[in-house]
């Protein structure tokens, strides 16, 4: 349930998981789109929940593992999405871009769609952009579309949902140790190697942002991973506060070593 671990050629910076774990178990929506596409929450809703149907057609049980909180509850929840404008949405980023320009649509949202703008950070470019493209594209109020990621109510079919706690100075230990064995196995030249294919979307993924920006001479290579560490520990944290709101989820708290929860994990397992 990871929404990097879909491109091609992106594996070190991801986590992905290696041929040997994928001859071991079979991985979906890994290495499904190359670097130079756009994906999305709504392709990738879609290519989950097929995916998930075709396990459960051949007898089997599907886990649903990770990661990218609004992609796990796009495939669990009755999520609906609008249509999207590429070139509208570029035309309202440019606007938001400009002096005052989030100030004057955040302005145009709450005369269009006040229950959206109460739901809205009146400083969030990215998702006033996002409502104001529903609302032109459709003429339809952006809050229509469903309660949204706020609301947890009945699955749109049957899940089981379980989270792992680690304290917070285990986490971030581990975090570091990650960046550093990402660097010693060589982020830096998958990034260069990658460095003209990367889509926009692909382009804003930790790690691979970072050297980025330090490649077009904006940091050192040091700064970067550093920056790259930063960072997530920070969306570590967005994670937990993401999930945590989510009361169907049963926690189970390792000291340590999250594998130390098998047996707990295992006990809840539902057939």
């Amino acid at each position: 349930m990871d929404s990097m671990q879909v491109y091609r050629g992106l594996d070190i910076g991801t986590a992905k998981p290696s041929c040997a774990e994928r001859e071991r178990v079979a991985h979906h929506l890994v290495d499904i789109a190359d670097p130079e596409e756009e994906w999305s929450v709504v392709r990738f809703q879609s290519e989950a929940r097929a995916a998930v149907a075709a396990i459960e057609a051949r007898g089997n049980r599907a886990l649903l593992v990770g990661g990218t909180g609004l992609y796990v509850q796009a495939v669990v929840d009755d999520l609906r999405f609008p249509g999207e404008d590429p070139d509208l949405r570029r035309e309202l980023e440019a606007w938001t871009a400009e002096a005052g320009g989030v100030a004057a649509a955040y302005s145009e949202l709450e005369a269009a769609d006040p229950d959206a703008a109460a739901r809205i950070d009146p400083h969030n470019a990215r998702r006033i952009v996002r409502a104001l493209e529903v609302i032109r594209l459709t003429g339809e109020p952006f809050s229509s579309f469903g309660a949204g990621v706020s609301a947890f109510g009945p699955t749109a079919f049957p899940v089981e949902m379980v989270g792992l706690w680690l304290p917070r100075e285990v986490l971030a230990a581990r975090i570091d140790a990650r960046v550093e064995q990402m660097r010693n196995e060589g982020l830096q030249a998958e990034v260069e190697a990658l460095r003209e294919r990367f889509s926009r979307t692909a382009a804003q993924a930790i790690g691979y942002k970072e050297l980025l920006e330090a490649q077009r001479g904006g940091s050192t290579i040091d700064e970067a991973f550093a920056l790259i560490a930063r960072r997530t520990r920070s969306f570590a944290r967005r994670q937990r506060m993401w999930f945590r709101r989510d009361p169907r989820i049963t926690w189970l708290g390792a000291a340590e070593n999250p594998c130390s929860l098998a047996s707990a994990l295992l006990a809840l397992w539902k057939v």
